[in-house]
């Protein structure tokens, strides 16, 4: 039989207390105390104490009473569910962006975390957990943040309480990717490349000097090019366990690129006639994949090296010092650099930067290239006063 705080019997407590009931087991009696929380579901806890039960029940309700109330079950689910269902979510992603997210959790995080609830994955087991990685840089970075999309789902879902990784430090908790060094060539350098690349020339002059993304060339078919200038709308990008696939751009945003006339004059003599035909296909007709481009590249490379260097030797016999700069070590992705920096030193501003590159923001070009664009105050107040002057007269 059920009693009330002052020992009547009931089926129900409803003393001054009224959340809380009691039945004797035994030697004295243990208290058991209730309250209904915000969800309509009934919870309990026992007590050998009736103040501890009232206690624990008055702080309770007034909890729910007061909208503070936190259902003890959300973070129940492990980070395995939770994580599935936020990954059905990315379905909308590009396919390489959700191949990505698909290789973090299986590799590193659901081996880890996935049969654990999310209450029980705090800062304090994730912070030693991420230092000893041993990943790159840039993946431990990716780790978190992906760690943290999944928390952020689950607390917008009501699934749990709080996100863990917000209480992450940058600058103390991660490691700070190193930056990759950028590398510009002249246009001399530029043309000697693309003279030793064969069946690439044109595509390599195309990159160096219209800034398009290889994937973005990768894609180009005879209907994107009209007189002197390039429509990008699509890449073809590597996705593992796929093959290439083509998506929109990076940006999902159309640009028109225009195209230099002397490397016109060599692209269009080259141009397929089908509209449907690739710019530059593989040897297979399809999709030219970076990596027989960069067969071609890497070869390339060696040649201007070499000669490269034979030219400064000759220097140093002849004049007993190089004027000759050793050749640029590069990556195909250096040739969209070199376009940036040659746009720059013909007099491009950053808007026009931004539009040729198809960057995003105007802001993450000048982060980029900012330090090549001149900040000569000294020249900009001389214009400024030579204005007025014409102004005035």
């Amino acid at each position: 039989m059920w009693v009330n705080a002052d020992g009547t019997p009931t089926m129900l407590a409803r003393g001054p207390w009224a959340e809380g009931r009691g039945k004797p087991q035994g030697e004295g009696s243990r208290w058991q105390a209730w309250y209904v929380g915000d969800d309509g579901q009934r919870r309990t806890k026992k007590f050998r104490i009736k103040e501890d039960a009232k206690g624990w029940a008055d702080k309770r309700r007034g909890e729910v009473h007061t909208r503070v109330w936190i259902n003890p079950d959300v973070g129940a689910d492990t980070f395995k569910v939770v994580g599935e269902q936020w990954f059905a979510t990315k379905a909308f992603c590009k396919p390489k962006t959700v191949a990505g997210y698909r290789s973090i959790l299986d590799t590193h995080v659901l081996p880890k975390w996935g049969d654990t609830a999310l209450k029980d994955i705090t800062y304090r087991e994730l912070a030693p957990w991420i230092a000893g990685l041993g990943l790159s840089a840039s993946r431990v970075v990716q780790v978190h943040q992906l760690v943290g999309a999944v928390f952020k789902y689950a607390v917008k879902a009501g699934l749990a309480t709080k996100n863990p990784c917000t209480e992450f430090e940058r600058r103390t908790d991660l490691p700070a990717p190193a930056e990759g060094k950028q590398v510009y060539l002249t246009h001399a350098e530029l043309l000697a490349l693309a003279g030793e690349m064969d069946r690439f020339e044109t595509l390599t002059l195309v990159l160096g000097y219209c800034g398009l993304r290889f994937g973005e060339a990768s894609a180009l078919r005879r209907r994107d090019v009209g007189d002197r200038v390039l429509t990008v709308e699509n890449s073809a990008t590597h996705v593992a366990k796929q093959g290439i696939v083509e998506t929109a751009t990076k940006t999902s945003k159309v640009r028109r690129v225009p195209v230099p006339e002397p490397v016109w004059d060599v692209l269009e003599a080259e141009l397929p006639h089908e509209p449907d035909a690739f710019v530059w296909p593989s040897r297979k007709g399809e999709h030219l994949p970076l990596g027989e481009y960069r067969w071609a590249f890497d070869n390339a490379l060696k040649v201007v090296t070499a000669d490269s260097n034979a030219k400064r030797a000759k220097e140093v016999a002849e004049q007993g010092k190089p004027t000759t700069r050793p050749f640029p070590v590069l990556t195909p992705h250096g040739l969209r650099h070199t376009c940036a920096s040659l746009a720059i030193s013909a007099g491009a501003n950053v808007k026009v930067v931004q539009r040729l590159l198809g960057h995003a923001t105007a802001t993450m070009t000048l982060d980029r290239y900012g330090h090549l664009m001149s900040d000569d105050l000294a020249g900009v107040a001389d214009q400024l006063g030579k204005a007025i002057t014409a102004a005035a007269s």
